[in-house]
């Protein structure tokens, strides 16, 4: 069996797992929950006085969106502050759950915590913004090499199910010159709680009143059509393997698995290909608010050069922690990616967070406590 690019990239000491292309599955996790041996330390014990350290290990659970830009920067992060972080990339949901149920230390998500998510969690989690990017129209049509336009009403009718072959008229037009062939479309979508599931269809819900009012934006949408398959990894394995294939993966796995992938017309009416600037347009024009959770595939992004379907991922962290060292090591951690780590991202097609979401970042970092101490002395 086939192994991506970045299953087979993971630094050894990081433990940062990636899933089998086309199989779901990740290493050291099951389906549900990052399991096996992970840290119960979050929310657990008394508070730590004095001089405490950070503790050297902590876990984490979630986002496979995010898991290129985590698995360099987590390496990075151990050869320069020894904090050692075993992620399980078990998708967004799972990782809230996880996060909830204290079973990690941390989670992330490309997905915002609903309130009552927050409420379950305790300790008033916070979203710190790591990265943003682009979600891909990722496809495999014969004879299709490349320059595919689609625009947000097309995109919802095929995933509806109502286009059902690759020459259908709607396409035809956006593409004229292009030789469509007669071929099914296959859809592909995610299979587990997923905040990349979140990003495309809270577009979807943005631009087809009939996709709001059928199906809507949710992290487990109830899919028209289509195949199931879990993980970004999961994802792009299946539309490699897939003739006439469609599906929605994360920019830095399209390109990895080497798949061809849509331009999408924005509200400006241009045709936009996922790209970092393209991301990093949309991102930059959007209004973001201050506890950062928003969607911003949903807010119509603004401007000529902006790629609709973007997001950020969040890594959550509580405010109030109960143990000093591991909430010392929890904000060392979430510090780095915000900070000295945000040099890994363009390189991996992510969009480094803009400098007024960084200020909020610091300010969620320093807030964090434990027993009345602060957890970031940096």
């Amino acid at each position: 069996m086939r192994r991506s690019r970045w299953t087979t990239a993971v630094a050894v000491g990081v433990a940062l797992s990636l899933a089998v292309a086309g199989c779901g599955n990740t290493v050291g996790s099951s389906s549900g929950s990052s399991g096996g041996g992970a840290s119960k330390a979050t929310g657990g014990g008394k508070a730590s006085s004095g001089n405490v350290q950070a503790a050297t290990s902590l876990s984490g659970a979630g986002s496979t969106f995010v898991g290129p830009y985590y698995s360099k920067a987590f390496k990075q992060l151990a050869q320069d502050k020894g904090i050692q972080v075993n992620y399980q990339l078990v998708g967004s949901g799972a990782g809230i759950q996880d996060f909830i149920n204290k079973t990690v230390d941390f989670a992330d998500s490309d997905a915002p915590m609903t309130d009552q998510q927050m409420k379950q969690a305790g300790g008033n989690p916070q979203h710190i913004a790591v990265v943003g990017g682009g979600v891909t129209l990722a496809y495999n049509v014969k004879g299709v090499k490349g320059g595919l336009k689609l625009d947000g009403p097309t995109i919802a009718n095929i995933f509806l199910g109502k286009i059902k072959k690759w020459n259908d008229p709607a396409i035809k037009k956006l593409n004229p010159g292009v030789n469509l062939p007669n071929e099914n479309i296959v859809v592909v979508h995610r299979s587990d709680s997923s905040g990349t599931s979140a990003i495309f269809t809270t577009y979807l819900s943005s631009v087809s009143p009939e996709w709001k009012s059928k199906v809507g934006a949710s992290t487990t949408p109830n899919w028209p059509t289509g195949v199931g398959a879990k993980g970004n990894d999961g994802v792009a394995g299946q539309i490699t393997r897939t003739q006439g294939a469609i599906g929605y993966v994360e920019l830095a796995y399209a390109l990895t698995n080497k798949i061809t992938y849509a331009s999408v017309k924005n509200a400006s009416g241009n045709f936009v290909k996922p790209s970092l600037d393209s991301a990093k347009a949309a991102i930059a024009g959007a209004k973001i608010p201050s506890d950062l959770r928003v969607i911003i595939s949903g807010t119509n992004p603004q401007g000529k050069n902006a790629y609709p379907i973007v997001g950020l991922t969040w890594m959550l962290v509580r405010q109030q922690e109960q143990n000093l060292a591991k909430c010392k090591a929890i904000a060392e951690t979430a510090w780095y990616v915000t900070h000295q780590g945000q040099k890994l991202a363009p390189s991996l097609q992510y969009v480094q967070i803009p400098p007024k979401v960084q200020k909020i970042d610091e300010q969620k970092i320093k807030s964090m406590e434990a027993g009345g101490k602060k957890c970031y002395t940096g």
